[in-house]
């Protein structure tokens, strides 16, 4: 868990371009970076490290870390202690007191299929049980995944640094195994489970309580966001039309679902505690193309 994501100062996350978080962070004469990287980036949209006259001080535990920065001062210290040294050096804030928590943005779920993935992302927030830990890898809905992201607890939440494909299958199955008594919720998209799709036959085996929920929007959306960005217009290979993941589980010996309506979707996902081995659900959903940075 990054940060607790209703918290009143939780933000979201930054873009992964040079670019976007420059952008993002403009209007900032100040930026502190504790205990996390500066910065990763995989979309291209080449700009300015940093606002002009934007600082940033860094502080890890890592000396790797430091040292690979690209900019800024970095700190090489114990994260926690630093922190607890600034908020007894930094004036209480009496501002802050009592601020609500973070409100999650509407989003009514359609009464039948394709949904948009706002809606299936909003679902989940209201019915997934609270020990759940998820893994996703969907990579062309990640904003919606955050947006509407609830954590609060540690070890609730495996996701790539960096976009890296395959991700989600075998590390579902590794989450489980390193601990089976929570549920665990990979969220897939129709592209990215066919880079790890042997992690079915694994958690069928092992009788692991993992739930694939895979998002099909037919195509390849990650990448369509990138050609689009570096002005490629109808690249070819994108679209994944027939592809099955019901029938694929089933090949893997593993029970699949189809999601046709509001009230199947949330039924499916609301008894996800009391299950006892794996299953997939193949969740249609609309096709967008947000920016990646």
């Amino acid at each position: 868990c990054p940060f607790p994501t209703r918290h009143p100062l939780w933000q979201g996350v930054l873009p992964p371009s040079i670019a976007g978080v420059s952008e993002h962070l403009a209007g900032h004469d100040l930026v502190l970076v504790l205990g996390a990287p500066v910065f990763r980036y995989h979309a291209y949209r080449p700009g300015p490290w940093l606002p002009a006259g934007t600082e940033l001080v860094a502080v890890g535990a890592d000396p790797g870390a430091a040292a690979r920065a690209a900019f800024g001062d970095a700190v090489v210290a114990d994260v926690a202690a630093v922190v607890g040294q600034l908020l007894d050096a930094l004036p209480a804030d009496p501002s802050r007191a009592g601020v609500p928590s973070r409100e999650r943005p509407a989003a009514s779920v359609p009464e039948a299929a394709p949904f948009p993935a706002d809606a299936v992302f909003a679902q989940m927030a209201r019915v997934l049980p609270p020990d759940v830990r998820l893994v996703n890898e969907s990579t062309s809905n990640t904003t919606q995944f955050w947006e509407h992201l609830d954590l609060n607890r540690p070890r609730s939440l495996f996701f790539p640094a960096a976009g890296g494909l395959g991700f989600g299958p075998p590390s579902a199955v590794g989450v489980a195994l390193a601990d089976p008594h929570r549920p665990v919720v990979a969220v897939l998209g129709d592209g990215a489970l066919q880079y790890g799709v042997a992690g079915l036959w694994t958690a069928t085996q092992l009788g692991l309580p993992v739930t694939f929920v895979v998002l099909r929007n037919g195509g390849y959306g990650a990448l369509r966001s990138f050609v689009t960005q570096l002005g490629v217009a109808d690249a070819p290979g994108l679209d994944l039309p027939g592809i099955d993941a019901v029938q694929i589980a089933a090949g893997y010996g593993l029970p699949g679902e189809r999601i046709t309506s509001s009230e199947q979707l949330a039924s499916a996902l609301a008894c996800i505690s009391s299950l006892r081995g794996p299953r997939l659900l193949e969740v249609p959903i609309t096709a967008e193309t947000r920016p990646l940075g």
